[in-house]
């Protein structure tokens, strides 16, 4: 990338003073939310509202415009009128912003006058030097900026990062996954792309340190041929999942009116997809599902899993993993007789899936057997239960791991869980685990999260987390 791209985008995800033009005391407005929305979810740098009507917009100094500002501006928000936005870009340069995030719609996706706008504002950008976001879009979320000009509420902080051609639609996918616990590192609603595109988002976010895992849903590209070559070099360093839109006829016109984006070959991008390892997904939320798997878990050798659980969980994962090319290995008689005295006595023979039968367990019992899978050089991941918690029990019961006394069934559902939660790492294998229903304030949740393990609510979600894992171990050149 670029030196002056790499240091506009620094200057967008990390920016140590935004000013916000158009901003607005009117609550709905799009220049009140992009003032208050960093107010309320912690941005710790000046914030420069600029309108020239108001002394003050929300409790903060208004100003003219930005060349009335007396501090430094990294970053300009701005949410005025399409026809004001090309000298609005003049003025930011003359004050040496490096970026914008270009709020305001009614460019090419309406048509042609739209076009020529749009066009007019990136002549305008070029001759300046400044990179833009959007327009036509819902604004960024950086974690590490602790900046959120599209989340009412920040999310949890985390190491995936989300690009999203659609704004309301990528917002409302990044909420909910935000509402299950997936966390976030950066979010970009790219709109139009006018400038700034998928490609460009790509190059940076390979090289972010805060950047585990790249989420990208897409209707179109700019500049195709440019977006593969940068994603080839991009999936060696981390991976990138992908949802692409605009696949049918009616889907396709929709994109071009959406974000004025030409969506292309359905077949061309799948091919290209598969040669140069990027991960796709046919629904939308996988992308998380996928993402927060690759984002914590060492990558395995091969397709070969074990599945622990109880009565229909082992029959339904074994099919989920089988519809997605993941083996399931029949363990060998040393392995199921130490796993077989593990297990109470009415339960079925240990094979592969386990079943524990539905007996009652406990954490380290499962550590125990989870173990047994990861020593054998013929499995490569575990799916298992989420380890039984004292809180199940009851549902008022909080664990402080940190008092020095504990009951003995508390310190003991601890070190079981403290034990689990170590597996990934000691054996350089991915453990997923499964929970049907949500248990609040869970200790087990907890450590598990600690050490990678993600929790989905569906033996399909796991299936699908452990392709992940395989699929880009073999893009990394792992075994297979």
């Amino acid at each position: 990338m670029h030196p002056s791209s790499l240091d506009a985008l620094e200057a967008i995800f990390n920016p140590k003073s935004i000013a916000v033009i158009g901003a607005s005391d009117t609550f709905g407005k799009w220049g009140h939310r992009m003032v208050d929305r960093p107010l309320k979810t912690g941005y710790q740098g000046p914030i420069y509202p600029i309108n020239p009507r108001k002394k003050e917009i929300l409790g903060l100094a208004a100003y003219p415009s930005v060349g009335d500002v007396p501090g430094h501006i990294d970053l300009a928000v701005i949410t005025t009128p399409t026809a004001t936005v090309p000298d609005l870009l003049k003025g930011c340069a003359a004050r040496g912003i490096k970026g914008a995030v270009v709020i305001t719609a009614g460019f090419a996706e309406t048509g042609e006058t739209g076009r020529r706008l749009e066009n007019e504002m990136m002549a305008v950008a070029r001759a300046e030097g400044i990179r833009i976001v959007g327009p036509n879009c819902m604004g960024i979320f950086s974690a590490s900026g602790r900046l959120s000009l599209c989340f009412q509420q920040a999310p949890k902080s985390g190491s995936i990062s989300f690009v999203s051609q659609s704004g309301t639609f990528g917002v409302s996918i990044a909420q909910v996954a935000a509402s299950q616990g997936y966390g976030l590192s950066k979010f970009v609603s790219i709109g139009n792309q006018a400038d700034l595109g998928v490609a460009d988002y790509v190059e940076y976010l390979a090289d972010d340190p805060e950047t585990h895992v790249i989420a990208l849903y897409v209707e179109g590209f700019k500049d195709g041929e440019r977006f593969f070559q940068v994603a080839r070099r991009a999936i060696r360093k981390k991976p990138i999942v992908i949802y692409k839109a605009g696949r049918s006829e009616a889907a396709e016109r929709a994109a071009l009116s959406h974000t004025a984006s030409v969506a292309g070959s359905s077949i061309v991008f799948d091919n290209i997809c598969r040669q140069i390892g990027l991960l796709q997904v046919r629904e939308s939320f996988h992308l998380f599902e996928m993402a927060q798997a690759l984002a914590g878990l060492p990558l395995p050798n091969g397709n070969r899993v074990a599945i622990l659980g109880s009565g229909g969980q082992g029959v339904v994962g074994t099919d989920a993993c089988a519809a997605l090319g993941l083996e399931l290995p029949r363990l060998d008689s040393d392995t199921a007789a130490r796993i077989n005295a593990l297990l109470p006595s009415h339960a079925p023979p240990a094979r592969n899936p386990v079943d524990f039968a539905g007996a009652t367990r406990t954490a380290m019992q499962e550590a125990e057997i989870i173990e047994q899978f990861l020593r054998l050089d013929y499995i490569d991941g575990v799916i298992s239960n989420v380890p039984v918690s004292p809180q199940l029990f009851d549902s008022h019961l909080v664990v402080d791991r940190s008092a020095a006394d504990h009951p003995p069934h508390i310190k003991a559902a601890i070190d079981g869980g403290a034990r689990y939660a170590a597996l990934p790492g000691k054996y350089g294998k991915p453990v997923i685990c499964l929970r049907f229903a949500n248990l609040e304030n869970d200790i087990m949740e907890e450590m598990l999260g600690e050490g990678g393990i993600p929790v989905y609510s569906s033996p399909e979600q796991c299936a699908r987390a452990m392709y992940a894992l395989v699929h880009y171990g073999r893009v990394r050149g792992k075994k297979t």
